[in-house]
């Protein structure tokens, strides 16, 4: 019972203190003083509280700005963004604070975490690709402007890890496209992906699906475009013998190959 009874104590005592602090909060939130709310958002953002520091910061961001303290507070409301997973808010208010205080010591670093932001925003591989992409251009545009940064090393690693994300896209993509018999699309896809990351490792694969595409779209092909979209077929698989002569899919193509030569021969001769 004893025990119980801390419990409940201790459960008021914290509704108590969180009560005190939201009516605290609410007082500051109201105040006329620009002053104190800023004193107050620096409190809660040292303090972690990036929710409450970022509605106090972005209430005196208009008055402070021109101001010694307008520097401080856009950068600290950027950075209370990104602390709350806001990625895009974050990177836009990053990107407002280098275009504005362009001098300032924090430029650099600003720059860098407008194009982290995007990164930090980037999704699963298999979802839509649009801020990755953004994400990898702002960071080479920042590695352009400050190469000798202290942040090079870190912003070369995003970008290794965002073209890895980019490449998985492309692959599933254009495996997709094969997979649903949509041929001529998985062709032009297939030499996308080749051209975008010719060191990949699943350019073999990518290859021998080129091949097996052209193969089976002949063969789906009305009897007039047949024997061009053979020859065609017949082109990437030497093509391919070349480049992998010793590919764990040579068996297969090898099969495939030998029916597209057979049907060359049979439609040159009509």
């Amino acid at each position: 019972m004893l025990k119980q009874g801390y419990f409940h104590y201790f459960f008021i005592a914290i509704f108590i203190f969180l009560l005190a602090s939201c009516s605290k909060f609410r007082k500051i939130e109201k105040s006329q003083d620009w002053r104190v709310k800023y004193d107050a958002a620096i409190n809660y953002y040292e303090n972690k509280d990036y929710y409450r520091s970022s509605i106090l910061f972005e209430q005196i961001l208009p008055i402070v700005r021109g101001l010694p303290e307008g520097e401080k507070v856009q950068l600290f409301y950027a950075y209370a963004h990104y602390y709350q997973e806001f990625y895009l808010l974050a990177a836009h208010h990053f990107k407002v604070f280098y275009e504005t205080y362009g001098r300032s010591e924090f430029s650099q670093e600003a720059r860098y975490m407008h194009a982290y932001s995007l990164y930090a925003n980037s999704p699963a591989y298999n979802l839509d690709q649009t801020s990755s992409i953004e994400a990898v251009i702002a960071m080479q545009n920042f590695m352009n402007k400050y190469p000798n940064s202290k942040f090079r090393e870190d912003a070369a690693k995003v970008i290794n890890e965002i073209q890895v994300k980019l490449e998985e896209k492309a692959y599933a993509n254009a495996k997709q496209y094969y997979k649903l018999e949509y041929f001529k699309a998985s062709i032009v896809a297939f030499e996308s992906f080749a051209n975008d990351f010719p060191d990949s490792e699943y350019n073999e694969e990518i290859a021998f699906l080129k091949f097996m595409a052209q193969f089976r779209l002949a063969e789906k092909s009305i009897s007039s475009k047949q024997l061009e979209r053979y020859r065609v077929a017949n082109q990437f698989y030497l093509q391919f013998l070349d480049d992998y002569p010793n590919s764990e899919y040579l068996k297969e193509a090898d099969k495939r190959y030998g029916s597209s030569l057979e049907k060359v021969n049979q439609l040159a001769k009509k």
